[in-house]
């Protein structure tokens, strides 16, 4: 019998402990993949504790994977067995709204399948991530990894990489523009990182001194501290675009105040509780706008790791065992991490005797 050895929550008070089930046969155009590596995502810990109020228990986090095809479907024509491949934040779509047909999955009209935590189109089964030994997927939301990039460090290129990647790309950071990046953890450090190779000007906001050697060593020009008003006054509408990282409720006032005309504000972490209101004065006196951007399609995200090869860009991780994943939710509460814990696979294996 083929059984996946996976580590889950079974509710939003208990800690991830092993755990075991089999997987979907596969199907024609699947692709089963060992895994190798998964990033810890802070998605994966709000999920396991349901603070979305949607989790779906036993859930088995894991949106940032890499690792080997090992077998495939008899109609699957992408990918081979020994291929390097990564699975992001989405596995299927109804692959047929406007959304889909223009490669934005992820804003499926009908709801895209998560990695984990989603419901299969077919056969309605919830979907396991991977903190797991495998996983099957359909070859259409595979990944090819580039073949010069760290596999461990790449693994949070599949979230972390992409959701930073899409909303620079679609606001056009490049040359000739200032970006900023506020917040420097998992999602921060990508930022700063895929900015500053895109050519733009990257100020990094933080609120932490700390910080200022890592966000210069990381790609950024410069370096604020959010909260020295002196410091943010300096930069009074100057930035075409501020790429806000923070999961956590803030006031948005004294970045909206940096925007120059037509600037853009984007948000990608989503916090427990909603950012207060802004004001409404700081938008319409310079025609400043307020964004979202989520994760992106398939297409996007390839271009994103092609880009991400082309200039040698992984993420920054600690490494570790997948019995260490409840000290380290622990740790990502407190920021005690630099920048993304990613765990080894083979841990798992070893641990089930596989």
């Amino acid at each position: 019998m083929n059984i996946t050895h996976a580590y889950a929550a079974q509710d939003a008070k208990s800690r991830l402990a092993p755990f075991e089930y089999k997987p979907r046969e596969l199907r024609e155009h699947d692709v089963q993949i060992e895994v190798l590596f998964c990033g810890v995502c802070h998605s994966d810990l709000h999920q396991a504790r349901d603070e979305w109020h949607n989790t779906v228990f036993p859930v088995v986090p894991g949106h940032e994977i890499v690792g080997r095809v090992t077998a495939v479907g008899g109609h699957t024509d992408k990918y081979k067995v020994g291929d390097l491949v990564g699975v992001g934040c989405l596995v299927d779509s109804c692959r047929t709204c406007s959304s889909c047909e223009e490669g934005l999955e992820q804003y499926c009209e009908n709801g895209f399948v998560g990695t984990y935590n989603g419901q299969d189109r077919h056969d309605g089964k919830i979907t396991y991530g991977g903190y797991s030994t495998q996983v099957v997927v359909h070859e259409d939301f595979v990944l090819r990894i580039p073949d010069n990039l760290d596999p461990a460090g790449a693994a949070p290129l599949l979230c972390a990489g992409i959701t930073t990647f899409s909303p620079l790309h679609h606001w056009g950071a490049g040359p000739g523009k200032k970006v900023g990046i506020v917040g420097l953890g998992g999602l921060g450090h990508m930022g700063v990182k895929i900015a500053h190779a895109m050519g733009a000007h990257v100020v990094l906001f933080t609120t932490s001194e700390s910080k200022v050697a890592d966000g210069k060593r990381l790609g950024a020009d410069e370096v604020v501290i959010s909260k020295d008003p002196e410091q943010m006054a300096k930069h009074t509408n100057s930035f075409d675009l501020i790429l806000n990282t923070v999961a956590a409720q803030h006031d948005l006032n004294p970045f909206l105040s940096l925007l120059r005309r037509d600037g853009t504000l984007t948000l990608v972490g989503v916090p427990e509780h909603d950012h207060p209101s802004p004001q409404v004065v700081n938008l319409i006196f310079k025609r400043r706008s307020i964004a979202g951007s989520l994760i992106g399609g398939i297409a996007e995200t390839q271009e994103m790791l092609d880009f991400c090869g082309k200039h040698n860009l992984v993420s920054d991780i600690e490494l570790i065992k997948i019995s260490e994943i409840n000290e380290a939710y622990e740790r990502m509460l407190k920021s005690d991490v630099k920048y993304r814990f990613v765990i080894d696979l083979d841990s798992l294996r070893s641990e089930a005797g596989v």
